[in-house]
C-alpha cells in the first residue's frame, strides 16, 4: 500500500514537470494497452499456453521498442514502468492436455475398447511405374521444393513446412552412418501402442502383435552386425485398459532411462501400425513374398493455427527430417512403390529423444503377420544400407 502512495505521489510530481511527454506516453501506452488486451484476451480464453508462451518468449515488436525508448528518456516514467507488479501467468494445463491427448491418437485412433475410428486422411497410393520411379530418383527434380513435397510428403492439415525445411542439399548432407567407434548396441526398437495388432493375431499372444514383430526386426539387424535391442514396455494399458492419452509420456520417460542406460545407442525407432478402413490392404508384392506397405512419419511441434509448439521442442527435427528422407529416398531405389509417402503432422511424438529418431508405420489391421514379417526383412535391408552408408 505505502509503494502504491508513493507510486501516486511520483505521478503528480511527473505530471507537473513534464506534463506533454508524459501525455504522449500515455495516450501511446493506451493505444497499444487496447489493441493487446484485445488479442491477449482471445489468447487468454482459448489458448492459455499460446498466451503464456506468447508474453514469455516472444521479443518486443517495433512499436513497443519505440516506447520503450520514450520512457527510457523520462526518468519518472521509467521507474513507473519498471516498479509496477507484474502479474505472473502459469501454464494451463488443460491446454497441455488437450495437445498431448492429440498427440496420442496421431496418425489413427482407436476408442476405449480398441475398435478403429475411421481416419479420414487415409493415404493410398497406386505403386509408380518404372519410369515415375526413374523420375523421383532424379536429383534435378528433388531439388524443386514443389516437386519434393508433392512426390514424397503427405502434409497433415494440422500443420505446415516449407522450402527451408524440406531442403534437398541439407536433407542428404546429413550423415546418419553410425559411428564405429563405440561398442553396444546402436539401435533401440520400442512401441509407444503395443497393443496394435493384425487381421490374423492371436489374442493374448504378443509375438503376433506389433511387439513380435518388433521382436524379428531386432534379430533381423543384429544378424547384420548391427547391434539392436528391444524394449517390450507396455505403455498404452492403463488399469488394464488400453488407454492412450498419456502413452508418449509413459515411454519417454522409459526410453530415456534406457538411452541413459546404453549411451552407445546412435539410432530410436518407434515402430507402429497404422489404422485404415476395412477394406483397405496396404501390400505389395517384392519377389513374390507379399510384403505389407511402410510409411516414416515425422512431427513437426508446429500447428497450422499457432506457429510452434514450444513446450514441444524438439532440436533434431531437421535430422529426423533427414533421417526419413535418406531411408524414404533407400526404400525407392531399393523396393520402388513398398514406401507409402512420409507422413507430416503437428506435434512430436518423442522424436526428440535423439538426432537419428524414426517413427514407421508398418502396414495396418488389415495385413497378416507373415506380410507384416516380409515388410521387416525389407526394413533391415534398408536400414542396414543407409546407417553403413
Amino acid at each position: 500500500m505505502k509503494k502504491r502512495k508513493m507510486m501516486v505521489l511520483i505521478l503528480a510530481f511527473a505530471l507537473l514537470g513534464g506534463f506533454a511527454a508524459a501525455g504522449r506516453y500515455l495516450w501511446a501506452s493506451q493505444r497499444l494497452r487496447i489493441q493487446d488486451c484485445l488479442i491477449q484476451t482471445a489468447e487468454k480464453m482459448y489458448m492459455p499456453g499460446v498466451f503464456y508462451y506468447h508474453n514469455r518468449l516472444i521479443s518486443p515488436s517495433p512499436a513497443e521498442k519505440i516506447l520503450q525508448i520514450a520512457i527510457d528518456s523520462q526518468p519518472i516514467l521509467h521507474y513507473m514502468r519498471t516498479n509496477r507488479e507484474t502479474p505472473k501467468y502459469i501454464e494451463d494445463e488443460e491446454t497441455i492436455a488437450m495437445i498431448l491427448k492429440e498427440q496420442a491418437n496421431e496418425e489413427h485412433a482407436v476408442d476405449e475398447n480398441g475398435n478403429l475410428i475411421p481416419n479420414d486422411t487415409e493415404q493410398v497410393e497406386i505403386a509408380p511405374n518404372e519410369a515415375a520411379v526413374n523420375e523421383n530418383l532424379n536429383a534435378e527434380n528433388l531439388q524443386d521444393f514443389d516437386y519434393l513435397l508433392s512426390h514424397f510428403y503427405v502434409v497433415d492439415s494440422t500443420t505446415t513446412i516449407d522450402a527451408a525445411q524440406l531442403n534437398y542439399q541439407d536433407l542428404m548432407s546429413r550423415s546418419m552412418k553410425l559411428s564405429p567407434d563405440t561398442e553396444g548396441p546402436k539401435i533401440l526398437i520400442y512401441h509407444t501402442h503395443s497393443q496394435e495388432a493384425f487381421a490374423d493375431s492371436a489374442p493374448g499372444d504378443p509375438g503376433t502383435s506389433i511387439v513380435g514383430i518388433g521382436s524379428y526386426l531386432t534379430e533381423l539387424l543384429n544378424a547384420k552386425g548391427i547391434a539392436a535391442i528391444h524394449d517390450e514396455g507396455v505403455y498404452d494399458v492403463i488399469d488394464g485398459r488400453l488407454d492412450r492419452s498419456m502413452a508418449y509420456d509413459y515411454a519417454k520417460d522409459n526410453i530415456t532411462a534406457i538411452l541413459a542406460e546404453n549411451p552407445s545407442i546412435e539410432v530410436v525407432i518407434d515402430l507402429h501400425r497404422d489404422g485404415v478402413s476395412e477394406d483397405t490392404h496396404l501390400v505389395t508384392d517384392v519377389g513374390g513374398k507379399p510384403t505389407a506397405r511402410i510409411m516414416f512419419f515425422n512431427g513437426l511441434s508446429r500447428t497450422t493455427t499457432n506457429g510452434d509448439i514450444e513446450y514441444l521442442y524438439n532440436p533434431y527435427i531437421q535430422d529426423n527430417l533427414s533421417f526419413s528422407f535418406q531411408m524414404q529416398l533407400a526404400c525407392e531405389q531399393k523396393y520402388p512403390g513398398w514406401a507409402r509417402r512420409i507422413y507430416l503432422r503437428a506435434y512430436r511424438y518423442n522424436l526428440h529423444l535423439m538426432p537419428k529418431d524414426l517413427l514407421i508405420e508398418a502396414g495396418a489391421q488389415t495385413n497378416t503377420v507373415e506380410e507384416m514379417r516380409n515388410a521387416m526383412e525389407l526394413l533391415a535391408d534398408t536400414l542396414y544400407s543407409v546407417l553403413t552408408g
